[in-house]
Parts: structure tokens; sequence; C-alpha cells
């Protein structure tokens, strides 16, 4: 995947957003990939935790948008507390989930999951799972 870089891209309106609502410099981070290094979930992700900086710092925002990695995100803060530039990966990805949300985009279509999976799980699963993965 290629990536074209300029002034206006790095420094769009997203990437303002993100900043905005995390309260993080997403351009204070410098690649050193501990945060992904620590990750208990990041297996499970599309793009590391720092892979998510560094497309916000190039200003691909849309990839990030749509990215499963923002929802599979457990916000344990492990990357929080492993950063040595102190920035809060976890506050990132939320703010990229809020902006997910914002749009009306969810991610759960209730009428895909099978009917022995309803059955099965906990009804607050259910619950938490279409707060956070619905618009």
């Amino acid at each position: 995947m290629s990536y074209e870089i300029s002034r206006n891209i790095v420094r769009n309106e997203l990437v303002g957003k993100i900043e905005e609502l995390s309260g993080q410099n997403v351009f204070d981070c410098y690649q050193c990939g501990t945060c992904s290094a620590g990750c208990p979930v990041v297996e499970y992700m599309d793009i590391m935790p720092n892979q998510v900086m560094r497309l916000a710092q190039f200003g691909a925002t849309e990839d990030l948008i749509n990215s499963e990695t923002i929802w599979i995100c457990s916000a344990c803060l492990q990357c929080s507390t492993r950063c040595p530039k102190g920035i809060e990966v976890a506050k990132v990805m939320e703010a990229l989930r809020s902006i997910n949300l914002r749009k009306r985009v969810g991610t759960l279509d209730p009428n895909k999951i099978e009917t022995e999976d309803l059955q099965d799980l906990p009804p607050i699963a259910l619950v938490g799972a279409f707060r956070k993965l619905t618009g």
C-alpha cells in the first residue's frame, strides 16, 4: 500500500479531530513499536497500534476509520503505559471509534449473528457489543 504525503494531506481536518477528541499529538510518536509489542490483541488487528499512529501522521484517516483495529482494541492501556513518549494510543483508538460512530456507520449487523450464538451469548455481552459497534 502506498501513500502520497503532502502538507495538506498530513494536517487534514480529520487528524485535527483525532487530536481534539483524544487529547494526543499523533506526531509525538517516533515508531518505536513498544505499543504493538505489548498489545495483547495485536494478532487479531489488521493494522498494528504503531501503524495506526503512522497512518494518522500520514493523514490516511479513511484507512484508519475503516479498519477493524479500532474495534478490536480492548482499551487495556498496555500501549499507553509502555509508550516512552507517554502517548495514550487507546485514546486515539477511542477517538477513531467516535469519529466512525458519528458517521453513523455500524460494524455489527444483528441480522448476521447466528441464532445459536444469540442463544449462547450473555445478554450483557450483546448490549455491550451493540453499544460499541453500531451507529
